[in-house]
């Protein structure tokens, strides 16, 4: 959104990017288009849109006027050229990477990843014939000399799921640089309320549109987000891009649609085929918490803030990881890529350890116990035995989620009755 040499701030964008009033009814909220299809003007028509050589409406698995008000949206907030949505975080990610790879190829993670994505990578993606390592994001040493001949991708959660790890994107943007592949940064935690990794060299953005961009826990959805700026030619690495499509009569994605060829790649070859579509109705209530995500992210986080703040000293807590403390070892870079805040989500150990921990978990009132983040309601895990089970001992310690550690999700509520529940449920373990 951006009329002329007039830059529109977050708070706007949020509300009225991608909206328009409904040309058929005057209706000022997007219309929820509960619809499969859509008529077509006459044959020829019909084959455009199937061509790809006409924009429009034909079937709701791609294409939704609903969704299509919160990919523009989303797009527009992280400063990128285009985007796909889908019906999940996973989705999202599984949508990305069936566009970057082909069988045997490799990327490069981040060790610090929400549990799930390290499953996805380390297991689901093995049995598609595309393997993943992952290092350790801070050290580019490492992470280089992990980069093979056949790694076609860098992936990191830019704010870490739960340690609050935050990573330092520009040797790895000049490590991407340098391979000529591109760096995804899944920015589900930090929003680009907190930072657009597209400012920084990023050239993929993903979101678990589940979680805070819609805050309120209803409603399913991922995104992922193109520059635009990624020479995909430049290398030879990426044929699904450079190379004729059979599916399409010989189209060559990159050639053909230039800066948002790969989010028209991924919408009409992979969300075609697997199918992961968002529901208009899901579309709807995504649209419509984003459009309070600037406020509610500055709440989260002030309120985030002060209760880290307050278990840093409480006797029963061992450590606290959160980069909005000075005692972080993130803190230095969380002040150099963070704007607005910190997040909303981090852990602390307790010094009595598991069965500690699901006594507290069990013992909390206001803080609902369950697996999700970016809810306007306060949250509590105990990721070791939850979201991070299926992980070794090892693999937990090293993504932050280890025995002894508590995952909080602070919400928008009164900051002190936060605390104060806390500290019951604290005193009761």
């Amino acid at each position: 959104m951006n009329d002329g040499d007039r830059r529109y701030g977050m708070e706007t964008r949020a509300v009225h990017a991608g909206a328009r009033p409904d040309p058929a009814t005057g209706a000022r909220q997007t219309p929820v288009y509960q619809t499969t299809s859509y008529v077509f003007d006459d044959i020829d028509h019909a084959a455009s849109l199937f061509n790809l050589q006409t924009f429009g409406y034909f079937y709701s698995r791609l294409t939704n006027p609903t969704v299509a008000v919160l990919e523009e949206k989303i797009a527009n907030l992280e400063d990128g050229r285009a985007a796909v949505a889908c019906a999940s975080g996973h989705a999202a990610q599984f949508l990305a990477f069936f566009t970057l790879l082909e069988p045997g190829s490799h990327i490069v993670a981040s060790r610090y990843l929400y549990g799930g994505s390290v499953t996805q990578f380390t297991k689901s993606f093995a049995r598609l014939g595309w393997q993943a390592d992952l290092v350790d994001p801070n050290d580019p040493d490492v992470v280089e000399a992990a980069i093979r001949d056949e790694t076609r991708a860098i992936f990191v959660e830019v704010l870490a799921n739960p340690g609050g790890i935050v990573v330092d994107l520009e040797p790895l943007v000049a490590i991407a640089r340098r391979h000529r592949i591109p760096l995804v940064v899944d920015n589900t935690m930090a929003t680009p309320c907190l930072i657009q990794p597209f400012h920084w060299g990023a050239d993929i953005v993903i979101h678990s549109a589940t979680k805070f961009i819609g805050g309120h826990g209803t409603s399913m959805g991922g995104v992922v987000v193109e520059s635009g700026a990624f020479d995909w030619f430049a290398s030879g690495k990426f044929p699904g891009m450079t190379e004729p499509e059979e599916a399409y009569h010989g189209l060559t994605f990159a050639e053909t649609f230039g800066d948002f060829g790969f989010t028209m790649k991924a919408r009409a070859v992979a969300l075609r085929d697997f199918g992961p579509s968002l529901s208009p109705a899901n579309a709807f209530h995504l649209i419509t918490g984003c459009e309070t995500l600037p406020l509610r992210m500055q709440r989260h986080c002030d309120n985030a803030l002060e209760v880290a703040r307050h278990l840093e000293t409480h006797p029963k807590v061992a450590w606290v990881s959160y980069a909005g403390l000075e005692s972080s070892p993130w803190h230095g870079l969380a002040r150099k890529y963070l704007k607005n805040g910190f997040g909303s989500v981090f852990t602390f150990g307790l010094r009595d350890g598991f069965d500690a921990c699901t006594r507290m978990v069990e013992a909390s009132g206001l803080f609902s116990h369950l697996a999700n983040i970016g809810d306007t309601r306060s949250l509590v895990i105990h990721p070791a035995s939850t979201t991070h089970r299926q992980l070794t001992s090892e693999q937990r310690a090293t993504a932050g989620a280890a025995d002894d550690t508590i995952r909080l999700s602070i919400g928008i509520e009164t900051v002190s009755d936060l605390i104060r529940d806390l500290d019951e449920a604290l005193e009761k373990a």
